[in-house]
């Protein structure tokens, strides 16, 4: 059997560096060999460095817990134990930037849950489904870099994850205009209800930066490598609140859309059941086989029954119907801390390992 990639956890002390290093458990092409956090938990083994802060379902695995963790900002001492990263490290954008770069230039690629590096024009941001040509750009991103094998490459936000596949389900009908209302859970923030009690029966109608990412990053991933970089595309206008619920995961989307061709509501159906992408084909380890599924009973996608969908990598749709403003209007869900970030991120390095990007040292 082919020997597994030595991988490392930028910031694996915090909620996304927890989600990664419980997905990575068991998995088959990917071992984690390294944890890198901030120098106040650097020196202590996982265990005693995560605490009581352990915000995971599942117990921690017996692998990291007496795991010594490192000081992610010693680039040289981590990039000799990998042959990749995941970055979840919690610090200001520039910080997130310089950090992720440096270890690109140590030639450790890395593949970030972090906002940072989205609208770097040579770094691409992948829903590996929907845009996995994107990847192309990263012969420009080391170019730049002088890099041989060292890039950076980011998964989208959480919250476009329930809503930006359907469309692209959808884009031979020339979806348009696009409302969304956002509905998203408190692990997006990286809590839970024993962190953040007050959020029990309450909602907050404001979430910093989230619309601008909402509205802005579909078309980053719906756009084209034009001369070494990534411009976005120019439609569909999408404008989009963000809304804080008490839920503890799963982001989800009341979606309001426009279409330059009129589909049949069985027409758009089909094509979301219908949807799938290089994954599928390739049959990656994290990939759902069934992307989309629209459920049919009026009381559904639901938090508690369908968040879980495909391991939390699926999306789930239901409540189309024609609108008497729009065309059509739908509601999504999706798993905002596994689809969202750790797993859309694992399913990238799937893909980017599969399409030779990432190798063994």
């Amino acid at each position: 059997m082919e020997q597994k990639l030595r991988v490392g956890i930028l910031g694996g002390t915090g909620m996304v560096g927890q989600r990664f290093i419980s997905l990575l458990e068991n998995h088959p092409w990917f071992e984690v060999v390294a944890i890198a956090a901030s120098p106040r938990s650097a020196g202590k083994p996982y265990e005693e460095a995560v605490g009581e802060r352990w915000k995971m379902d599942t117990k921690m695995p017996e692998s990291v817990r007496n795991m010594i963790v490192m000081n992610v900002n010693e680039v040289d001492n981590v990039a000799k134990e990998v042959d990749f990263v995941f970055s979840a490290v919690d610090m200001t954008k520039e910080e997130i930037k310089a950090i992720e770069e440096a270890y690109a230039k140590a030639e450790i690629p890395v593949v970030s849950n972090n906002s940072a590096h989205r609208w770097t024009p040579d770094v691409p941001m992948v829903i590996p489904e929907v845009n996995p040509e994107h990847f192309k750009v990263i012969e420009y991103q080391k170019e730049r870099l002088g890099t041989k094998r060292g890039f950076v490459a980011v998964k989208p936000n959480c919250s476009i994850q329930s809503y930006a596949p359907v469309l692209t389900a959808w884009k031979e009908f020339e979806p348009y205009e696009v409302v969304a209302t956002t509905y998203q859970a408190i692990s997006g923030a990286g809590k839970t209800f024993m962190d953040w009690p007050e959020m029990v029966g309450n909602i907050i109608p404001y979430i910093g930066g989230e619309e601008e990412k909402s509205e802005q990053e579909p078309l980053r991933i719906w756009g084209e490598i034009k001369n070494g970089v990534i411009e976005k595309a120019s439609e569909p206008k999408i404008t989009c609140q963000c809304v804080r619920v008490p839920v503890l995961d799963g982001h989800t989307a009341a979606v309001f859309v426009k279409f330059r061709k009129k589909p049949t509501k069985e027409q758009l159906i089909e094509k979301l059941m219908q949807f799938h992408g290089l994954p599928q084909e390739m049959e990656l380890p994290s990939a759902p086989k069934q992307f989309i599924q629209y459920l049919e009973e009026e009381n559904r996608p639901q938090v508690l029954e369908d968040v879980t969908l495909e391991n939390g990598m699926g999306v789930s749709v239901g409540r189309l119907r024609e609108d008497s403003v729009y065309d059509y209007k739908f509601i999504g869900l999706s798993h905002n801390t596994v689809r969202g970030a750790a797993g859309g991120a694992v399913l990238c390095a799937e893909t980017l390992k599969a399409l030779g990007y990432i190798q063994k040292k």
